[in-house]
């Protein structure tokens, strides 16, 4: 249902099937309200949607406005009164169903999301089994909430009770746009909130999809809806006094302003903001699988990751055969039409986005960092790519800890390279960022390796891997990269409430 070719909503149409880049247009509203797609009630500005990989329009969302917004959230409130008195176990088997529906759509849904993102298709299915092991994950959960009963002196007892906030607020990013809604919407639904759910404006189209199979898995109409816009839509949903709690992913701007706007309400928030996290590599690390750390760290989603380990401080030991073996698997990286079973890099998300990217290399440059390979535009022979927005995954060398490229986020495929002498200086520079998301290092030496992540000031840490996300692990970040947590137990305290209940079984004894 996502690729309409005058074909009907009603029937399905399988991309792998169907479509390639640059055949793809979609004309179905993208809004979803009350169990179904529709267009906005008010906004009405349009905002055109890119293939990354061809640079067509492959549609034009319209954003919605406040009327559009508060029907929205009226009508989670509604389904919330539904399914926050439903059992976890019954929530529970809805949610299975979901995860079912999504793993028999898997191909359908990577191929949508490889056309909006710009990313191969060998990781949309990756994004695509991890949403559905979410939903999995917090169906297990949901039957098992629970609070606690605490004896009291004379007989008397109290209990808790773990209640759900109401409507929560999803506000996701152009990176991971299904994964991100399902690691939001998975806790929220579990707990048995509602949610309203903002996509990023340039990458609209799988979130619907994930929408509609929640009501064919049985969710309540309206449980889980969908308003489409940019900043001031996002402003509404922050603003109305009838959403209970905020989850954004973005940058640390945005998250600021959402932070502040949350505050005027009194709202809990969630954060999941920047990052530029250091991955040590240590010299007496299995050189490899520090090379493919490297890689992993920098590289996926076109480097458009916010937990990339870009600052990469090697041991001086071995730094020149580190760098040579980097730059020899970077420079063998397949780019391309994000389609082909073997391209492993595809297209950033856009023109601006490309131009940013290349901008901070050409700083680098200016300020004295080496082009040790990529950096530069590339134009793949298919003529039907030409106008997608492709660059060579870059390494850079010759770096030292004040210049931009190393300070400052690119979200982009761009590894920063930088020596070091001594355990202790590694950690102390790789401390010195304003941002805490993650960090990682590699090292034979186990005892060398958790006491390097217990140094570092960072949410998530990895020893002798990189990107790794299970849902079973809580994932965030310290300092600016915000505060909350996604996934794991973990979510389950940001998106219920508890209630304590005294239960006094003799008489009140009055001081008055």
């Amino acid at each position: 249902c996502f690729f309409s070719r005058g074909v009907s909503p009603a029937h399905r149409i399988h991309p792998t099937a169907h479509s390639a880049t640059g055949t793809v247009t979609i004309h179905q509203p993208l809004n979803y309200r009350a169990g179904a797609r529709v267009h906005p009630a008010d906004g009405g500005q349009a905002e055109e949607v890119y293939e990354p990989a061809t640079g067509r329009v492959i549609c034009k969302v319209l954003c919605s406005g406040e009327k559009e917004v508060d029907l929205a959230v009226q009508s989670a409130k509604a389904a919330f009164k539904i399914w926050s008195q439903m059992s976890g176990m019954e929530r529970s088997r809805v949610l299975l169903e979901a995860a079912r529906i999504i793993r028999e759509q898997r191909e359908e849904i990577a191929t949508m999301e490889t056309i909006n993102n710009g990313k191969s298709i060998f990781e949309a299915r990756v994004d695509i089994d991890i949403s559905w092991q979410c939903l999995e994950y917090y169906a297990g959960l949901a039957g098992s909430l629970a609070g606690e009963c605490i004896q009291l002196p004379g007989g008397s007892f109290g209990y808790t009770r773990r209640e759900p906030l109401g409507v929560c607020v999803g506000i996701g990013a152009w990176n991971y746009p299904f994964q991100i809604a399902c690691w939001k919407s998975a806790p929220a639904l579990a707990c048995g909130n509602a949610m309203v759910f903002k996509p990023s404006p340039f990458t609209p189209v799988s979130v619907v999809k994930l929408a509609e199979i929640f009501t064919e898995a049985g969710m309540p109409k309206g449980l889980f809806n969908v308003v489409q816009g940019g900043a001031a839509t996002g402003q509404f949903l922050c603003h109305h006094p009838d959403v209970a709690k905020i989850s954004f992913t973005g940058s640390v701007p945005t998250g600021m302003k959402i932070m502040e706007m949350a505050a005027k309400g009194i709202k809990p928030v969630t954060l999941e903001l920047g990052g530029k996290s250091p991955l040590i590599i240590f010299s007496d690390c299995a050189l490899e699988n520090a090379v493919n750390g490297a890689l992993m760290a920098n590289f996926l989603t076109q480097g458009e990751v916010c937990c990339n380990g870009t600052r990469v401080f090697v041991e001086r030991k071995i730094l020149d055969v580190f760098t040579k073996e980097v730059v020899k698997r970077t420079q063998k990286i397949k780019i391309g039409d994000p389609l082909l079973e073997d391209t492993r890099m595809g297209a950033l998300i856009n023109r601006p986005h490309l131009d940013r990217v290349q901008g901070f290399i050409k700083q680098a440059k200016e300020q004295g960092a080496e082009v040790l390979c990529g950096g530069d535009l590339y134009v793949p022979d298919d003529p039907k790519l030409k106008n997608g927005y492709y660059m060579r995954p870059c390494v850079l060398g010759n770096c030292t800890d004040d210049m931009t490229c190393v300070k400052e986020e690119i979200f982009g495929p761009v590894m920063s390279i930088l020596p070091f002498d001594t355990e202790e200086e590694a950690v102390e520079r790789a401390n010195a960022t304003k941002f805490g998301l993650a960090g990682g290092v590699f090292t034979r030496d186990i005892q060398k390796a958790h006491r390097v992540v217990a140094a570092l000031k960072a949410g998530m840490c990895f020893i002798n891997n990189y990107n790794l996300s299970p849902v079973e692990l809580p994932f965030g970040g310290y300092k600016a990269s915000g505060f909350g947590r996604e996934n794991g137990r973990a979510a389950i305290e940001y998106y219920s409430q508890l209630k304590t209940v005294c239960v006094e079984m003799g008489d009140v004894e009055s001081v008055f």
